[in-house]
Parts: C-alpha cells; sequence; structure tokens
C-alpha cells in the first residue's frame, strides 16, 4: 500500500468547497439574534435615559448608577460633584458619566467576542462562514483603541467604588440621619456588587495580579488574588449579563420613585 500523502492534503484541505454557509443543523443563530436584541435594547434604553436629564435623584437618597458620580445640581442631598445644571439640552450629566462605564464595557474582552459575532458576524458563530472577505484583527483604526481597556479598566474600579458609597449613603433618611432602609437601598447594593463582580472578573484584573509573575510561590497573596480573580474570570460572561441588565433596572426602579409613581417600600 502506497503512504505518499496528496500535497495538497498535506498543507491542509481549507474550507470545503460549498455554497452553504454551514452544514450545521441546529438553531446557531439563536444566541447571536439575542445578544444583538438585548445590547441594541440596552443602548436604546440608556441613550434615552442620558438625554432625558431628569428624575434621577428620589429624596430616599437613591441616585441612579446612570448619573453617579452626581455632576449636577439635581441631585438633592447626593454628596457629589453640583457643577452641571439640572437639565441640558444637549449634554445632561449622564453624558459625562456614561463615557468611562460604557468604554470600559466596549473595550471588554467578552463584550467584543458578543458584538463581533451579532453586530458585525465576524463569524456569527462556531463553523459559520463570515461574509467578510479580509480579517485584520485589532491592529489597524478604529479596532486598534481597542488597547485601551486596561485604563477604562482603572476608572471602572473608581465607579464601582462610587456605587458602593451611592450604596451606603442611601440608608439615611431624608433629613441625612442613619437608620433608614428600603428596598431601593438592597438594589443599590446589589447592583454595586455585581457591577464589583464583574469589574473584578476582567481578563486585565487577572493579568495586573499574576500575568507578569514567574513564580507564584514566591508571591503567595498576589496568588492567592489571583485565584479568586480567575474564579471570578471563568464567571465573566455571565456576570457580563446580569450586571448589565441590573443596571438598567436599578435607574428604571430609581426613575419611577423620582417621578412618584409608587413609594419605595421601607423596612425601618
Amino acid at each position: 500500500m502506497s503512504t505518499e500523502v496528496e500535497p495538497r492534503a498535506a498543507a491542509g484541505a481549507g474550507r470545503a468547497s460549498i455554497e452553504a454557509r454551514t452544514l450545521r443543523q441546529d438553531r446557531w443563530w439563536l444566541q447571536p439574534l439575542i445578544t444583538f436584541s438585548v445590547l441594541v435594547a440596552f443602548i436604546i434604553y440608556s441613550t434615552f435615559r442620558a438625554f432625558y436629564g431628569k428624575d434621577f435623584y428620589a429624596p430616599q437618597h437613591l441616585l441612579s448608577p446612570l448619573y453617579s458620580p452626581c455632576l449636577s445640581s439635581g441631585c438633592g442631598a447626593a454628596p457629589h460633584f453640583s457643577w452641571l445644571p439640572t437639565t441640558s439640552y444637549v449634554f445632561t450629566p449622564a453624558i459625562w458619566v456614561l463615557i468611562f462605564p460604557l468604554g470600559f464595557r466596549l473595550t471588554c474582552y467578552y463584550y467584543r467576542k458578543a458584538y463581533y459575532r451579532s453586530f458585525w458576524a465576524s463569524p456569527p458563530a462556531c463553523a459559520v462562514a463570515e461574509p467578510h472577505k479580509t480579517y485584520s484583527g485589532e491592529t489597524r483604526f478604529p479596532l486598534i483603541f481597542q488597547n485601551v481597556h486596561r485604563w477604562f479598566f482603572y476608572f471602572g474600579v473608581l465607579f464601582v467604588g462610587i456605587l458602593g458609597f451611592d450604596a451606603v449613603d442611601s440608608f439615611k433618611n431624608a433629613s441625612g440621619q442613619w437608620g433608614h432602609m428600603g428596598l431601593g437601598s438592597l438594589i443599590l447594593i446589589v447592583d454595586a456588587v455585581l457591577l464589583g463582580l464583574y469589574t473584578l472578573g476582567c481578563h486585565s484584573c487577572r493579568h495586573i495580579l499574576g500575568g507578569k509573575l514567574r513564580n507564584f510561590s514566591k508571591h503567595p497573596v498576589r496568588y492567592r488574588f489571583w485565584g479568586w480573580v480567575s474564579y471570578l474570570n471563568a464567571r465573566h460572561m455571565q456576570m457580563a449579563w446580569v450586571s448589565l441588565v441590573f443596571v438598567a433596572f436599578t435607574d428604571l426602579y430609581v426613575w419611577l420613585l423620582a417621578a412618584n409613581v409608587f413609594a419605595d417600600p421601607r423596612f425601618f
């Protein structure tokens, strides 16, 4: 029997010469469709709220995460920076705030995969051909700017701390005294925790803690932190979606309270 190998087979046959985009029989298009729908819904909602410019602070010391840190005189007793007008026809306080958390999410390694597949079909799913004939990766304009993700991570950590401060501040009553807790306080706490888990599970955070170490045994503290962050990193996709949806829910809850649609249930 001959043991000769066809030249083409030795070099790799490449993709089969078929007209179909894929031979998959399952609903491979469902996941990118869901991803596309959720991201579009969040973009529409957050854009509307960013330009809405009001009903982002409730008297129960509840500040919307889309407007935190507070940059407006319309934040009531929120202890932040009040140097912008209460409303603005173009640049509302949220426009300045959202630059950093949205920049962090847009350059996130997981979200890149999510919107590359769902918006650009590059590729839409495994074993499905993409419509693009060329691929330059993230080495050219404009995708080369994805490399600023590390810097947005630093701002993300800062914003998580601010949201945590907002959650603690919501335990004050209308007169500024401690001892108040309502449903809104719990929602702000959960929102800050979810965003914290998503942020700390970031690939950049994992690399900062242990990416340049040659020997973990010589750095036991950093190794332990690296292990915790690696645990979160394995669940980064889940945290990305849960935190995204909960941010919108938290803003909606504060919006309805500020508009006096209902009162915040108080526990004590």
